[in-house]
C-alpha cells in the first residue's frame, strides 16, 4: 500500500469528540521519546508529526486523515512520563484508556519499543492490560539505526523471549528505522490486510 496523501484532522482530549466515521483506525503509542512522531513522519513521508527532543509532547489524540478517509492513523500520548505531576499522568491515563477501550473504529494498536533497551516493567504492564482487554495489537521496534544487525536481532530476540513467560502466541512485531528508513513497507502492508478483512459498523 502506498499512502497518497495525509493530512491533520482533529485533536482533542474526548474520544467523544473524535471523527465521526466508519473507517478503521490504526494508533500508535508507546513510552516518550520513544521516536512516535519519527516514525509517523516517515510512514506518510510527510511533517505531520511534530517531533521535538522534549519528551511528552503530545497530549492528545491527534488523527490523521489518510488517503482521503479511506482510513484514519491516531497519534495518542505518550506514557510513562516521570517529570509530569501526578494529576497529568492520570489525565493521560483516563485518554489513554477511554480511547483504546472505547473506540471501535480502532483496530490495531502500535505499541512502540525503543529497540536499544531491555524490557521495561512500565511496557510490559501495559502489554499485559491490553492482553487483559483483548486489544488487538502489534509491536514497533523503532530506533533500529542505533544498534547494528546482529545487536538488533538480540535485542528483539531477547524482548521477545521475556513475552513468551507470559504469552502463548506473540503479536506481530515490526522492525524500524525513522533514519534508514526501515520497516515502512511491512507495516503499511500489514494495515492494508487488515483493511482488506475488517469492516467498521
Amino acid at each position: 500500500m502506498e499512502i497518497k496523501n495525509a493530512k491533520f484532522e482533529i485533536s482533542n482530549a474526548d474520544v467523544r469528540k473524535c471523527p465521526d466515521t466508519n473507517v478503521p483506525e490504526y494508533a500508535f503509542i508507546g513510552r516518550s521519546n520513544v521516536g512516535k512522531s519519527s516514525l509517523i513522519n516517515m510512514l506518510t513521508r510527510s511533517r505531520l508529526a511534530k517531533t521535538s527532543q522534549t519528551p511528552g509532547k503530545t497530549l492528545l489524540i491527534n488523527h490523521f486523515n489518510i488517503n482521503n478517509g479511506s482510513w484514519y492513523l491516531v497519534d495518542l500520548p505518550g506514557y510513562g512520563y516521570a517529570a509530569r505531576g501526578k494529576s497529568q499522568r492520570d489525565e493521560i491515563r483516563r485518554i489513554i484508556e477511554e480511547y483504546i477501550l472505547g473506540r471501535p473504529q480502532m483496530v490495531e494498536l502500535f505499541v512502540l519499543i525503543d529497540i536499544r533497551h531491555k524490557p521495561q516493567k512500565i511496557d510490559l504492564e501495559f502489554i499485559e492490560w491490553l492482553g487483559e482487554n483483548e486489544v488487538p495489537f502489534a509491536i514497533v521496534f523503532t530506533k533500529a539505526d542505533k544498534l547494528g544487525p546482529d545487536a538488533g536481532r538480540r535485542m528483539v530476540d531477547d524482548y521477545c523471549r521475556e513475552l513468551r513467560k507470559q504469552w502463548e502466541e506473540l503479536p506481530p512485531v515490526f522492525v524500524t528505522s525513522s533514519e534508514r528508513p526501515r520497516g515502512r513497507e511491512d507495516i503499511l502492508d500489514f494495515i492494508e490486510s487488515i483493511n482488506r478483512e475488517v469492516r467498521v459498523d
